[in-house]
This record gives structure tokens, sequence and C-alpha cells, in this order.
């Protein structure tokens, strides 16, 4: 059963039976995970993965995020070290990634590494996603649903405003309960955040038993780019005197309810702000306002994504 748009379809049997046999012809769907929507193709596909970047309109310098079932099958495309394993146990599945050496006999399209000699590397924790790799015998790359430098999207009709009628399927799994892109560790060497996400640089510091490494990195994962998770309006940090066209992002209990004001949580819960945050703002683009104006954020634990999302976005 599907619902009344023609590209959007429940989760069954049947509409799982018609996602495997596209993927297996290299053509890309739209998938849920636990953190946000996915374009989804072969990862051992060129003809998939080129299809990505063109409906994503995607920088070749960029690389793909690419999900696994399990260990066991990561195993065959990249080395697996120690670090990998203490966090794998803790956070996986879950929204990690992982930026792990490339093996040579890997299967996986250059296209996807974008040349480099790692691969970004996510176990997803989202039963829709979970089932399908079950089922096939390759890895998804499987970048946000968006076009790139976009909003990434949270829910089935986010990946239909993005792409309209060019992805011919798209399974609705619900809003992703996350709401923002995975946290991404570098472990190819001393241990790095290249993108903060909910699973905090504390939290990994405690596994891992060690100080992370804080040198610049060039690019080599998704969520790097200077300009990105734009609402294709302004952004401005502080509060200003707003015009009944502008809108504020709020965050916290201060704040009485007022026709352009969006709170992010009203209980200060940086969680459910997290998973607030694309939505919110995908709400103030569509009510036409002309600029977003965005109150102090704490910089702690999932803040410190939202934070980086914003500054992005502003870019």
């Amino acid at each position: 059963m599907k619902n009344i748009y023609s590209n959007i379809y429940s989760f069954n049997r049947k509409n799982l039976e018609k996602t495997i046999k596209s993927l297996k012809q290299a053509n890309i769907v739209g998938l849920p995970t636990e953190t946000v929507y996915g374009l989804a193709g072969n990862a051992y596909s060129k003809k998939a993965v080129k299809k990505i970047f063109k409906l994503k309109k995607r920088p070749k310098i960029n690389p793909l995020i690419v999900h696994y079932d399990s260990f066991k099958q990561a195993s065959k495309d990249v080395y697996l070290n120690e670090n990998f394993r203490k966090l794998y146990k803790k956070f996986c599945p879950g929204p990690l990634t992982f930026i792990l050496k490339k093996k040579r006999k890997s299967k996986i399209t250059s296209l996807v590494t974008a040349n480099l000699g790692s691969v970004a590397v996510r176990f997803p924790n989202h039963k829709v996603i979970k089932k399908i790799l079950k089922l096939l015998d390759f890895p998804l790359a499987m970048p946000s649903a968006n076009v790139s430098e976009n909003l990434s999207p949270i829910s089935a009709l986010d990946v239909l405003d993005e792409f309209k009628d060019k992805l011919k399927i798209i399974i609705n799994g619900g809003n992703s309960k996350i709401g923002i892109e995975s946290t991404v560790i570098d472990l190819t060497g001393k241990p790095k955040i290249l993108r903060p996400g909910i699973i905090s640089s504390n939290e990994i510091k405690y596994i891992l038993k060690t100080i992370l490494s804080n040198k610049k990195a060039r690019i080599r994962s998704p969520g790097m780019m200077k300009r990105h998770y734009s609402p294709g309006i302004p952004i401005v940090f502080g509060k200003k005197k707003i015009s009944s066209n502008h809108a504020f992002i709020v965050f916290g209990k201060k704040y009485k309810n007022r026709k352009n004001y969006f709170n992010l949580s009203k209980k200060g819960n940086l969680k459910e702000a997290a998973a607030n945050l694309y939505k919110t703002m995908r709400k103030i683009k569509k009510r036409k306002y002309k600029k977003i104006f965005i109150d102090k954020i704490p910089n702690r634990g999932p803040g410190l994504a939202i934070n980086d999302r914003l500054l992005r976005a502003s870019k």
C-alpha cells in the first residue's frame, strides 16, 4: 500500500521487495535512518554512485558514508582497529560514523571515497534500513536525501520536497528520531572528531580512554564543507529588533509563545532541540519568513552539533 503521493511507499513486504530489486538495478531510493533520511545506492556500483552525485549536485571532493549491516560485512572493505571495536561495541548500531583505512581489494568505487584511502562507515539503527541491508549482498552509499547545501530531511515528505518525481521510491519510516546527522570520528590515526553529532566527544573519550586530536583536518567525510544545512534564507546569530517577516529560533523556558518565535525545546533539552532543528527551519522557510535570528544555544553535548549546523548554514 502507498499513500496519495505516487512515489512514497509504506514499509511492507511487497514494497521491501520492490526496493531491493531497484537497488540491485543500480537505482537510487530514499530511505529512513534514525538520524536523517538518505539517498541510497549500491556502494560497489559506479553507475549508482554517479546517480547519487548527480541528484544531490554534490561536489566530487565530498565523500559519501557507506552503510553496513554488520562489522563482518564492513571488514571486507576496511581495516577494523581496536578503537573501532571499542566504539562499535558501545554505540552500534547507531549515529556514529567511522573513518577507516580502505582495503586494496575493496569493491567500493573510488567515487564514494573521493579517491581517498579511507572509507566513512556507519551501522544505522532504524528497522527499515537494517532490514534492507540484511537482504543485500552489498553496502549502501547513502548521503542525506537533499540537494547539496540544503537542509537534511527528517521525513519522507521532506525528501519529496527536495526531489519530487526524480526519485521513484521513497520509503516512509516516520520522522527520524535523532534529527541531525551522525557524529563522525576519524580512526585512521589519532582519533579525531570530524563532525559533531548526538554522540559527544566526551562520551567517545570516555570509551577510548584517550585525548582526541584537535589538528585541522582536510575533507575526509561528509559535513566538512564550509556551507551546508542551509534553509535558503539568511541566518543571523544574536537577538536584534525583529520585524514581522523575521523568525527567531529560541531555546529554553524563558520565552513566551509569540507568532514568529520558534522554540527548539521549551524544556531546555538539547537532544529534543537537535531533533527539532531541521523541522523548525523547514517550517520557517515554508511560512516565507525572510530571515532567521538565532538565540544562544548552550555549546555542550548535542548543542555542539546544533551550533555546528547553524554556523555552516549561516555561511
